[in-house]
């Protein structure tokens, strides 16, 4: 005989009293990948926001090659970093809610990848849960030039509900470094998600 009874569910994590929020950031072997580095830092900075990261095979190379940091050190700054073979993992599932999943870098693999729910890794995967679930998925495409196949593959994604958010910097803010070049792609994505930062110059009025 089976025994029923109600199930608790547990809390959701909360910060300062307040339900806390949980993004999931992917981060693909396209080329910058110190953009999806300082989005986990303006992150753990800002507080508030629980952090899942997965790192493809291919970007934990691209971070030996570009970077003079590890793939553990980009994972030491997320709350939890899965596997990108575990598909079994929490962000598989359209059950384990989260606010969305920012993918940064994003490769044309991965877009493509994404684009015909081709779910062959967790990265993928967890992307595909955001668009089914109708959550928010940012993807920050790193390459250039453009061919039509490239051009499709993101028509694609921007009709099934992704937002395309390449890496382009405002050259009004007159950046003086990489870091103020890259912080300003990561303030644009961090406010598609409506987190409040200050990694960059906002326009205004010229007097």
């Amino acid at each position: 005989m089976w025994s029923y009874s109600f199930y608790q569910a547990p809390l959701q994590p909360t910060c300062n009293g307040s339900p806390m929020r949980r993004i999931i950031i992917g981060i693909s072997g396209a080329s910058g990948s110190l953009y999806g580095y300082m989005v986990l830092q303006a992150l753990r900075a800002i507080g508030g926001v629980e952090t899942h990261l997965v790192l493809t095979t291919a970007a934990r190379r691209t971070i030996e090659l570009e970077t003079e940091m590890t793939a553990d050190e980009f994972e030491s700054l997320a709350d939890v970093a899965h596997r990108d073979d575990d598909l079994a993992a929490a962000i598989s599932s359209g059950s384990f809610l989260t606010d969305g999943m920012l993918v940064i870098p994003c490769s044309m693999k991965s877009a493509s990848a994404i684009a015909y729910s081709f779910n062959s890794n967790l990265l993928v995967r967890a992307a595909d849960v955001c668009l089914k679930e109708k959550r928010r998925l940012v993807l920050v495409i790193r390459e250039t030039p453009l061919h039509l196949g490239h051009l499709r593959t993101l028509a694609q994604l921007a009709e099934i509900g992704a937002v395309i958010l390449p890496p382009i910097p405002a050259m009004y803010a007159n950046p003086t470094s990489v870091d103020e070049i890259i912080a300003h792609t990561v303030g644009k994505a961090l406010d598609q998600f409506g987190i409040a930062n200050e990694l960059f110059k906002r326009w205004r009025s010229p007097n």
